[in-house]
């Protein structure tokens, strides 16, 4: 069983910036049994929706239109850590982001961490 944590989630000003980290047990990224991952994020009353992605061949990334240019999305093998550095914060982009995994073991998906957006 893999578990992911997520940190670095808080309350910040519109334009603020804030690093979310996904660390993985087992070091799953370090022997490459993982393939696409991803941030998603969940407001209340709204859907889940995929916020960020890196696809299976490591270097392929998806964003949003409504984080691009604004939200990057790196991974970690070594430190087993997925990450999503988030930028120019608007109150909109306040939810729960959790980081989800697709690896020969099966998907696996954090708790989640609260991002709050407001001044």
């Amino acid at each position: 069983q893999v578990r992911l944590v997520e940190s670095g989630g808080g309350l910040v000003q519109p334009g603020g910036s804030l690093r979310l980290s996904c660390a993985a047990s087992g070091s799953i990224f370090s022997i490459g049994a993982v393939g696409a991952v991803g941030w998603y994020r969940q407001a209340p009353g709204k859907q889940r929706e995929l916020v960020a992605g890196i696809a299976s061949d490591g270097y392929t990334n998806y964003y949003a239109n409504s984080v691009k240019g604004r939200f990057t999305i790196s991974r970690d093998n070594a430190k087993n850590t997925l990450y999503l550095q988030m930028s120019s914060l608007k109150p909109e982009d306040t939810a729960v982001y959790t980081c989800e995994i697709e690896s020969t073991k099966g998907p696996f998906r954090g708790q989640g961490t609260q991002v709050t957006v407001w001044s």
